[in-house]
């Protein structure tokens, strides 16, 4: 699965990563529902399916009624899941009472899960973090996004005190895993795609989620399925990351005609991952974010990632670089 990513996971990304195939499921960016009035024609718009590949919808929110007429709305607009955010870890979100702050509300958890499972025919997840201050009531959490109905949880096994820091937990995945009846999503420092399959071995997991990862190897999911089948794997040189991120800035270029600056600040945030799996990564991120036009970061791109070798870049399924941490305990 690809993970939602605020500002990130938008209909344009979703369909470039899955062309590359290997993705079970694509979700949005969260729906944030609000206290305010409920727009079910602007929530229905988030339902924007890439060819091919099934379609989940995240909403966020605390009010009862309210998520469950935006989980019933996506439902009816052909969203293939539907799903709760309980693990931003965003200080408004968290103000709000939303996101990862929900973990610390289980009674309302509830209460919301319930009203939006009443609305919602197909089917309906979780994704959580591992808890808030601490995840001593992952399994507690795991059982009421059971008992109300969810048919799969995802579990990122940070704490909201955490934010994206240190080494991802492994370990509440497993007990999850060991103790709930409903399939279990492991996520959180799956950087290659061989972690991929040590996490399923070690935790039991279901299947996989995968976020910044994707982000900074287009091709891990395509890797994870060829490692699956027994296939040989596709590995990229700096040619093809070249050739990814030129591709990419042309799509962007007509889907965000309308961005401010154009689509230049979200194809640099974009290339802020994609580097990071050259040795060298600070320099040319620096000459990257420094660029004032598309041109200028293409000759960047040019002069310092198309001559790479295979054996250059850190996008072996194997990390053969190592230069990510992965999820060991």
């Amino acid at each position: 699965m690809l993970a939602p990513m605020e500002g990130v996971t938008h209909p344009t990304l979703r369909t470039i990563l899955s062309e590359h195939g290997g993705i079970g499921i694509v979700c949005t960016e969260f729906v944030r529902i609000s206290r305010g009035p409920l727009s079910l024609k602007n929530i229905r718009k988030e339902v924007i399916k890439s060819p091919g590949v099934p379609l989940c919808v995240q909403v966020m929110g605390t009010d009862v009624d309210k998520m469950a007429d935006a989980a019933g709305a996506v439902a009816e607009a052909g969203a293939d899941v539907v799903d709760i955010n309980l693990g931003c870890p965003a200080p408004r979100a968290v103000r709000a009472g939303a996101g990862s702050a929900m973990l610390k509300n289980p009674e309302l958890l509830y209460e919301v899960l319930c009203s939006m499972r009443k609305k919602v025919p197909g089917l309906m997840s979780a994704k959580i973090r591992a808890g808030f201050d601490t995840s001593a009531h992952v399994l507690e959490i795991g059982k009421i996004v059971q008992e109300a109905g969810a048919d799969y949880i995802v579990v990122h096994p940070r704490r909201r005190t955490d934010f994206f820091e240190g080494t991802a937990d492994w370990r509440p995945i497993k007990l999850l895993v060991d103790n709930l009846d409903i399939p279990v999503v492991g996520n959180g420092d799956i950087w290659y795609a061989e972690d991929a399959l040590r996490m399923e071995k070690e935790t039991g997991c279901a299947g996989v989620m995968i976020g910044r990862p994707a982000l900074r190897n287009p091709w891990i999911f395509q890797q994870l399925d060829s490692l699956r089948k027994g296939e040989s794997v596709y590995s990229p040189s700096g040619a093809d990351l070249a050739a990814f991120i030129n591709s990419t800035f042309d799509r962007y270029v007509d889907a965000f005609p309308r961005a401010k600056k154009g689509p230049i600040g979200k194809l640099k945030e974009l290339i802020s991952y994609l580097t990071r799996a050259i040795p060298d990564e600070r320099e040319t991120r620096r000459l990257c974010l420094r660029a004032k036009s598309l041109e200028e970061i293409r000759g960047v791109v040019e002069s310092r990632l198309a001559s790479r070798s295979v054996e250059d870049i850190d996008l072996m399924p194997n990390g053969h670089l190592a230069l990510e941490s992965s999820g060991r305990v």
